[in-house]
This record gives C-alpha cells, sequence and structure tokens, in this order.
C-alpha cells in the first residue's frame, strides 16, 4: 500500500452522508466546536465548498481550526469569489418538498482574507486562483 494521508472528517448532520471523502475513511457526527479527538495533533484542517462560513464567524472557526493543528499545521480553505468580502448571513437549506430551519452562515472572499486571519490569529501563506475559484492556506502566525 502506498503512502498516504491519515484522515478523518466530522459531520453534524444526524443523516449521515451516503459517501465519505475516502471509503472507509473515519468520520465523526460531531459539532466542530465541541471536542474532538487529536486536538492540537492534525497536521490539515480542510474547509472546502465554503466551510469557511460554518456557524456565521470564520474567525472563530478559524480560531477552533487553529486548537485543532499540530505546530506547523495548516488550514486550506475554498474562498468565494473577489468583491465579497466578509458577509454574514442567515441561510436555509429547501428542497422541492420541505425546508429546514434558519441557521448562521458566512461567506468570505479573498478580499476579506487578511483581516479575517489576523483576527484568528492566522498567517496566509498562499492565496491564488485555479479555475475560477479561490484558495488558500493559513497557518498561526
Amino acid at each position: 500500500m502506498g503512502g498516504g494521508v491519515s484522515s478523518r472528517w466530522a459531520w453534524t448532520s444526524r443523516r449521515w452522508p451516503s459517501t465519505s471523502p475516502r471509503p472507509g475513511a473515519p468520520g465523526l457526527c460531531r459539532d466542530v466546536f465541541d471536542r474532538i479527538p487529536g486536538e492540537g495533533r492534525w497536521r490539515h484542517v480542510l474547509l472546502a465548498d465554503g466551510n469557511i462560513g460554518i456557524g456565521g464567524d470564520p474567525v472563530a472557526l478559524l480560531r477552533r481550526a487553529r486548537e485543532l493543528l499540530r505546530p506547523g499545521g495548516s488550514v486550506l480553505t475554498e474562498l468565494d469569489p473577489p468583491g465579497t468580502g466578509l458577509r454574514r448571513q442567515q441561510v436555509r437549506l429547501s428542497s422541492v418538498d420541505s425546508s429546514g430551519g434558519w441557521f448562521d452562515w458566512a461567506r468570505l472572499g479573498p478580499d476579506g482574507l487578511e483581516r479575517t486571519a489576523t483576527d484568528a490569529g492566522m498567517d496566509i501563506r498562499w492565496l491564488e486562483e485555479r479555475g475560477g475559484r479561490w484558495f488558500a492556506e493559513l497557518q498561526r502566525a
């Protein structure tokens, strides 16, 4: 078996997703702000597909991610397009049949990242656009 990266993922819904990021990858049904195994020993925290908006407060989420990281670890995040800045809002998920309850969410673009990272005690390692999508890596300040 080749080398790889040990991974664990967290999911807050009681309805477990049908696929994991990697078949057989261990998962947790838990709030990221609750205690999570391996705190302070994670190599990376991945916040893809807008998940920097979890809880409606990217600063609080990045501070929490910082607690999970080991020394030298980093947060990899996907951002909204330039011009978004930092926007906090209430959203809910809807389908044809039903709508869920309202919850806090945030959107963060590259133009809001520097202040957000600084307020969370993090530095920007890199920030770049690939194929129309924006990504950044953050490390402890």
